[in-house]
């Protein structure tokens, strides 16, 4: 590209001049002057031998020695310096020559009293030669250091949107302007991008719009989100883009206004989501290697791509759509089970008519496993030090920087504290991308929830599910309000802008409505008869082996293991993720992958043993997530004698199962109740609803649905201590709330319904603020 060529300017387009990133403590370090006389150095005629000094024995020795000095005048006379880092080696000329041009007009006078005409040829050729012999620029080596602030360049994108750009050919692609630094373009104009993440099943579809506007209001350009495909395919080949699934409409949408999309459609994706996004039904075979070209994992691949990639080829770039690259699966470099896996993935990408540009995701030490050959490696991290780079640049050095995830904050574990990120931090290396021309993706812009059973979980020596929030300390907050953080990079982001920014879209209204306290309830014993045919096996099944949902298992939620003993002693079984025990109705113990046995006492009748075991969320990283099956796995046993002749419940909480229990008895709820049940009450929303957050904190465990949404799961044990409720999803007038299992038998039921399901103990009122604790 040529040197004038500026930001969102075509090629030979008149512009500022191309900048240089310095090195630290660089710049170029001339030679001192030479003097233009002395008076100790007589005239010597031309072609003297007292003159003989060539270009090549001056880059010899950085000064005189003694055999020199017999041929040089007498005097102090100066020797040569190389130069030190120059920016560039056409700009070390010019500034060499800019600075020394009067005294080479003196050296080369005829009058000169040290002239000859191999000095005249040497001082020519010098700041040739000299360049040669410096270090070569390394643009890693001034990264976020503080050692050198090149002035931040001004962008002009305004023509650069799906919107204006109408005559598409070759979209996203990489240049670099000779010997400086790669670069983006996108139709030929230099690019950076500027993106943010947002999930799109993680935000209800009613705002979707408020918070894409909310991106481009604070000077984005470009959207990336995952596609999760353990929601868009919860059976095998029952496909789900609907409703809040709505992939299409969600590009299209940020497409209209103003916005290029990065898509990540896996097939893993991370994300903090349950199995990384993986179904679950692929866990039913333990021969299937996830993540690797074993023929089971490759075919149901291939089915999958088969039915979502369609969806995506008219939303490319050069088919007039706004997505401008896809990412090839995702941080594969920690995993690195099978070295022919990502290249599998990259021409069944390319087979399915994927044009845009490609790239892979991984953290900075695990490029070099994760990368393939054809794609452009980004990387995701925290902070940037002085090796960030390292690995990127030994696989490509020909290419720009990306990083596909800059993470402004973290997500928060059960039992955990919360995460925070200092606004200034995020600002200042937001600044510095920008100053070194790196694009980046802010994930999260905005976090979101976790509705229903989504999340995942982390294993490090202990399971740990993660909360409902998926608020991440983010640019924009998990109800979608402005935060610190947006202001300074919208003040940050503008001030690099040619062009003003859009209006800041008005706040998302929030409100605080009367208590509630729930007034009848159901347990979960008087609900078994609503729930669909028990599956009775001679032994306990998992979760995903269950013969239910057209064979594809179950994906979340519960299972209930009932089995009749006579005699007690000691439990044995392995549950997962967390189980309580009853006899009857009474809760004995509690088990998990801590504590897989307990006592049962002796009995003088025969009673109902029953293991209710809930899955908390799958392990979303590391090899682990082969190995995540639900529910009992193997035998269960009393003093080692295996139990054999189970009734198994599935209670995945879906709304059929709510539609059935409009016909049960419900029960005025006691002072205080233990164990499981449902709770139902109705929250008095009003005419106009609004956002707001339920506050749960004497409730124990359990999760709240409302109007057939299931908002997610609350624990008396934090950090997440509300429960985001969109407005949105409330209906005018009256809402009914019913904890776990309480919500279908009051007027207007069937259309204002809000359910609560607690595990543990009842509490008392359901308050609501408008302010979150997280």
């Amino acid at each position: 590209m040529p040197e004038n060529q500026g930001w969102g300017r075509r090629p030979g387009a008149p512009a500022a001049g191309h900048r240089v990133l310095p090195e630290p403590g660089g710049g170029v370090r001339p030679p001192p002057p030479l003097p233009d006389t002395h008076p100790q150095c007589p005239a010597p005629s031309l072609g003297s031998r007292t003159e003989r000094l060539s270009p090549a024995s001056m880059l010899r020795s950085p000064g005189p020695g003694p055999a020199q000095k017999s041929r040089l005048c007498r005097g102090p006379t100066p020797w040569l310096r190389p130069l030190k880092r120059p920016r560039h080696r056409f700009a070390a000329l010019g500034a060499w020559w800019g600075q020394h041009l009067p005294l080479v007009t003196v050296l080369l006078s005829p009058s000169s009293p040290c002239l000859s005409w191999k000095r005249m040829v040497g001082v020519f050729f010098l700041p040739f030669i000299l360049p040669a012999f410096a270090p070569r620029f390394k643009q890693e080596g001034s990264l976020m250091l503080g050692t050198a602030h090149p002035p931040q360049p001004r962008f002009n994108w305004s023509h650069l949107t799906p919107l204006e750009l109408k005559n598409r050919s070759v979209g996203l692609g990489t240049a670099s302007t000779g010997r400086g630094k790669p670069h983006f373009t996108l139709e030929g104009h230099r690019f950076l991008i500027c993106g943010g993440s947002i999930h799109y099943f993680r935000v209800p579809r009613e705002y979707w719009r408020d918070r894409l506007l909310k991106l481009r209001a604070c000077g984005f350009n470009t959207v990336t989100t995952y596609v999760p495909w353990n929601l868009h395919e919860p059976e095998r080949g029952k496909f789900d883009f609907s409703g809040n699934l709505d992939l299409e409409a969600f590009v299209l949408m940020a497409a209209e206004i103003g916005l290029w999309v990065i898509l990540r459609p896996g097939p893993y994706i991370c994300s903090e989501m349950d199995l990384g996004g993986l179904p679950s039904w692929l866990l039913q075979d333990p021969r299937l290697l996830l993540r690797t070209t074993n023929k089971g994992f490759t075919e149901a691949v291939e089915k999958y791509f088969d039915h979502l990639i369609p969806r995506v080829i008219p939303l490319q770039y050069r088919q007039g759509g706004p997505v401008i690259a896809v990412q090839v699966e995702n941080e594969y470099g920690s995993f690195n089970k099978d070295k022919t896996y990502m290249p599998y993935l990259h021409k069944a990408l390319l087979r399915r008519g994927i044009v845009e540009l490609l790239l892979t995701s991984d953290g900075e030490k695990n490029v070099l496993s994760g990368h393939t050959k054809g794609v452009l490696a980004a990387i995701n991290l925290q902070k940037v030090q002085r090796n960030t780079f390292n690995q990127l640049h030994k696989v490509q050095r020909d290419k720009p920087l990306l990083v596909m995830e800059y993470w402004v904050g973290w997500f928060d574990r059960w039992g955990d504290k919360h995460h925070v990120k200092d606004a200034k931090e995020v600002e200042h290396a937001v600044s510095e991308f920008i100053k070194y021309e790196i694009s980046f993706n802010v994930y999260m812009f905005h976090g979101g929830t976790n509705f229903g059973f989504m999340n995942g979980a982390t294993n490090f020596g202990k399971h740990t599910g993660i909360v409902t929030s998926y608020d991440y300390d983010a640019v924009l907050t998990e109800a979608g309000d402005y935060t610190e953080k947006y202001f300074k990079l919208q003040k940050l982001l503008e001030s690099v802008s040619a062009t003003p920014l859009p209006q800041v879209p008005k706040l998302t209204p929030k409100a605080v409505y009367p208590p509630m306290r729930p007034s009848l309830y159901l347990p979960l014993w008087d609900a078994l008869s609503y729930l669909n045919e028990p599956v009775r096996s001679h032994q306990p099944v998992n979760m995903e082996n269950l013969p239910i949902n057209n064979g594809s298992g179950q994906s979340y939620g519960f299972v209930l293991y009932e089995k009749s003993i006579c005699s007690g002693g000691r439990l044995c079984a392995h549950a997962h993720d967390m189980a309580q025990v009853f006899l009857d109705e009474t809760m004995i113990g509690i088990l998990n992958e801590n504590n897989q046995d307990l006592h049962i006492p002796e009995l003088k009748d025969c009673r109902y043993l029953r293991i209710l075991v809930e899955n908390q969320g799958r392990v979303n990283f590391s090899w682990q997530i082969q190995n995540e099956q639900k529910g009992i796995t193997g035998s269960v046993s009393i003093n080692n004698s295996s139990l054999e002749g189970f009734t198994i419940y599935s209670l995945e909480m879906k709304m059929s199962f709510f539609e059935r229990l409009r016909s049960a008895t419900w029960k005025p709820v006691p002072d205080s109740h233990q164990g499981p049940a449902f709770y139902r009450g109705t929250l008095k929303a009003g005419p106009s609803p609004k956002d707001t957050f339920l506050s749960l904190l004497n409730w124990n465990y359990g999760f709240v649905f409302i109007n057939g949404r299931n908002l997610g799961r609350y624990w008396n044990i934090g950090p997440q201590q509300t429960l985001y409720l969109p407005g949105a999803w409330l209906r005018p007038e009256d809402n009914e709330v019913r904890h776990p299992v309480s919500a279908l038998t009051s007027h207007k039921l069937s259309d204002q319904n809000v359910i609560l399901f607690e595990k543990m103990l009842s509490g008392s009122d359901i308050k609501s603020t408008d302010k979150p604790m997280l």
